[in-house]
């Protein structure tokens, strides 16, 4: 009996296998879903899809399946776009239809499709647009936020200065400086590294609802608004997750390829002491006289890859892309990777080189397959605030002290601690040497 019921069980897996690769094979093709590795029921593709290494595993499949597949997370299918003509075409050229974003649990569960990351439609709309005037009228942009990070950038030297050369973690000091930033902005305030109430918005971001000071324009007459006090809530918490954790990140980063290549960081602080000297604060003016500052810190962007797969976008009804047929509410995965390494655009894309962003005589090169950012209607609002603090907060650093690695640089790890999602720096240590 028990014979014939493990048979039993292997004859329906059988049979669910091949139902679920006859319904695979009837849906792919041309003039249907782009083509892709075969699903199993319920699990989907998850055995060749590695979660721990998603942007490589999406390579491998674009060598097999071309720039545009399919692959089934679980049940879901998910169309994958990887290269820069294909994700151009989808989220510049295509924008409007390609504007909406995809669905992700955490973005239900924490914001329930409200705030600027997850929402759609016309809420969406509104509150970017809102989102957007809010901090040009803060000053996005503008000097009044320049002065804010210079400032801010002074507390942070005072920070570092008080290690006295020792070795220490920088994460815990750039949240705090990045934060502060984003504090200063939506608060009004900045506050101390100490600060009991700071402490608990770094540890919990939940506090954000509970430190809101002023209750901003809700208009009760328009029940259909998007301007209603959760909403502006979860905006202002959407701001600080993504003004903080990503800059911060990014700059952490940094100053980890700087450690492991300190001939990049001897350049740089001569460029400094040349262009910037030591009297006075590095600005975003000095930008342009300093093309190999400039092109470090887009190499440090470009050579993290920080949201490999951007964050998923859809398509609101049934669209013709390429030679095949998305169905409506199918999500999208740009891959951000694919363009950031690209090795036609960027020769040995998986090496560290300013002279990526570079040309001979030494000027800045642009690159239209710099999108750290994403593109298009989606592309992250907090743009020009984020490359302007990367750029002070690097340079003012490198202008005050020399950054000594406590092991041989070569010894050093640079690989990232790999998610699907973001690829975050591994813990390392520091000592900064006053100049």
């Amino acid at each position: 009996m028990e014979l014939l019921g493990g048979a039993t069980v292997v004859l329906l897996v059988c049979i669910a296998c091949l139902l679920s690769f006859a319904a695979w094979k009837g849906r792919s093709g041309k003039g249907k879903m782009p083509p892709g590795p075969a699903p199993l029921p319920i699990l989907g593709n998850l055995l060749q899809v590695k979660p721990s290494n998603l942007a490589k595993t999406l390579q491998k499949l674009s060598e097999e399946y071309g720039p545009v597949f399919t692959v089934h997370l679980g049940s879901d299918p998910v169309v994958v776009l990887h290269g820069y003509d294909v994700v151009k075409e989808a989220l510049v050229d295509r924008a409007d239809e390609f504007a909406a974003r995809g669905h992700m649990p955490i973005g239900d569960r924490a914001n329930n499709g409200l705030g600027i990351v997850f929402s759609n439609n016309e809420l969406w709309l509104q509150v970017r647009r809102f989102s957007l005037t809010t901090l040009r009228n803060f000053g996005m942009g503008k000097r009044s936020i320049e002065e804010r990070i210079q400032e801010e950038s002074d507390y942070l030297l005072e920070e570092i200065n008080k290690t006295k050369g020792t070795a220490f973690d920088p994460t815990f000091m750039l949240s705090c400086a990045v934060s502060n930033v984003i504090c200063s902005i939506v608060f009004g305030k900045r506050y101390d590294y100490k600060d009991k109430k700071f402490l608990a918005l770094m540890d919990n971001m939940n506090n954000i609802f509970e430190m809101m000071n002023s209750r901003w324009g809700q208009e009760k007459g328009r029940p259909n608004s998007s301007f209603h006090m959760k909403n502006l809530i979860t905006s202002a918490f959407d701001l600080f997750i993504a003004g903080t954790e990503t800059t911060s990140t990014t700059v952490r980063y940094g100053l980890l390829l700087l450690l492991k290549y300190p001939k990049i960081q001897e350049k740089i602080q001569e460029e400094i002491d040349q262009v910037v000297g030591r009297s006075r604060k590095p600005c975003v003016a000095d930008r342009t006289q300093m093309p190999y500052t400039d092109a470090v810190v887009h190499e440090i962007q470009r050579f993290i890859s920080l949201i490999p797969l951007a964050l998923p976008h859809t398509v609101t009804k049934d669209t013709s892309f390429r030679d095949y047929v998305i169905p409506k509410g199918t999500t999208i995965f740009p891959v951000l990777t694919s363009v950031l390494h690209d090795s036609k655009e960027f020769p040995n894309p998986h090496e560290f080189n300013p002279e990526h962003f570079l040309n001979k005589n030494g000027s800045f090169k642009k690159s239209e397959f710099f999108m750290p950012f994403s593109a298009g209607k989606r592309i992250c609002p907090g743009e020009g605030l984020a490359r302007m603090e990367i750029f002070l907060l690097i340079a003012t650093i490198l202008q005050n002290f020399t950054l000594k690695s406590v092991v041989n640089p070569q010894e050093l790890n640079i690989t990232p601690t790999l998610s699907g999602t973001g690829n975050v720096p591994p813990a390392y240590q520091l000592c900064a040497v006053p100049r």
